[in-house]
């Protein structure tokens, strides 16, 4: 006589297999978190690597190498031109990041410093895309070719310096830290779980592009093939720039609200940043650009309006500005709700270096009044 099969109640079936489930679930969460961990050692072990490389000395002259990424040519060419003037050639380097197949040379440019200062490999770049950290990257490696360079200030083709080279070189030169303003982003919506594990949420940081490093730093930048990849593949903006009247045409299909729940995510407002914190290096930075830029809000798209850096024209460009400029001696970080006095190795200092966006109207006014004495 064959048994009967004991036939298990709903609540015993349930209590045998959620337990099961449970532990199963338990053992995926701990080899995540041991590959997590794991993944997370190994990049900090590459930075430290390329730390030590970056931190070879250098016996001689240091010089400082401005980077400039420009779209076609440098229209502040002039005033840039009085800024090198005089100073010893052995002290800087210049590099030009420019549209593919421009060349810099008597023709199209009113300086004889930026002659032949272009890179051959330069690649078309769209603003809000990976190609512009692409053109960044491609700037420092170049720089780094010459052992004497031991400071790289990326700069745009509408900056201008607020000192004469000496106080510059100075400044630079006494930090044996890199200016990069990093701080958490907590109120955009630009960082992608995708991007994970490379790129842990807590490491997303936020910053201005324009930067200055130290050559330490600019190694790990160049040197650096894990994390750049991921921002090529997950970090985009939105709408794509092809989108003819983006704005527009979003909101003729009530899609804004999807926009503003994905990720317009700009890349140069990140990368280094975040490479940095993954590292480990962000406590050994200065958190602060050494570029002044005026952020004004556009009146355009309600709920969508944007954020553009203000041009500064002829009839802004007095003194009072350059004045107003030179003496901002701290810095607001409006996420940590904090302000901070700048420092240059301990020591008090006007915060910004450069400033942006400047007309050539308006360098030509600050050279012919002298609101700033660039000899």
């Amino acid at each position: 006589m064959k048994r009967k099969r004991a036939i298990l109640s709903p609540a015993r079936l349930l209590s045998k297999f959620g337990s099961k489930l449970i532990i199963l679930l338990c053992l995926v969460l701990v080899l995540r978190l041991h590959f997590h961990t794991t993944f997370q050692s190994l990049m900090h072990s590459f930075y430290l690597s390329s730390r030590v490389f970056g931190d070879d000395p250098f016996k001689g002259t240091p010089k400082i190498a401005f980077l400039f990424l420009a779209r076609r040519n440098l229209p502040l060419d002039f005033l840039w031109g009085t800024f090198f003037k005089n100073v010893d050639a052995g002290m800087f380097s210049i590099y030009v990041h420019s549209e593919p197949g421009f060349d810099f040379n008597e023709s199209n440019t009113r300086s004889r410093f930026f002659y032949g200062r272009h890179l051959n490999n330069s690649i078309q770049v769209a603003w809000g895309e990976s190609s512009m950290i692409e053109a960044e990257r491609l700037l420092f490696e170049a720089a780094l070719d010459d052992p004497a360079n031991q400071r790289f200030v990326l700069l745009s083709d509408s900056c201008i310096p607020l000192y004469n080279f000496s106080y510059i070189y100075s400044y630079l030169m006494s930090s044996p830290k890199s200016f990069v303003e990093s701080f958490i982003d907590v109120k955009e919506n630009r960082y992608s779980p995708e991007m994970s594990p490379v790129i842990p949420k807590e490491k997303w940081r936020k910053g201005s592009q324009w930067i200055t490093l130290i050559r330490r730093d600019a190694v790990i930048v160049v040197d650096d093939d894990i994390v750049f990849p991921v921002f090529r593949k997950f970090c985009k903006r939105w709408p794509p720039a092809n989108l003819k009247m983006r704005w527009q045409m979003l909101q003729a299909f009530e899609l804004f609200r999807n926009i503003q729940n994905g990720h317009n995510c700009i890349p140069d407002e990140h990368y280094v940043q975040t490479l940095l914190k993954i590292g480990g290096l962000e406590n050994e930075l200065e958190r602060r650009t050494l570029t002044y830029s005026l952020w004004n809000q556009s009146d355009e798209g309600g709920e969508m309006s944007l954020w553009h850096p203000f041009h500064f024209d002829y009839a802004d460009a007095g003194p009072q500005l350059i004045q107003e400029i030179k003496v901002i001696n701290h810095v607001y970080y409006k996420y940590e709700d904090q302000k901070e006095p700048c420092h240059v190795n301990f020591t008090t200092a006007p915060c910004f270096l450069f400033a942006r966006k400047f007309t050539p109207r308006a360098a030509d006014r600050l050279l012919t009044e002298r609101s700033i004495d660039l000899q």
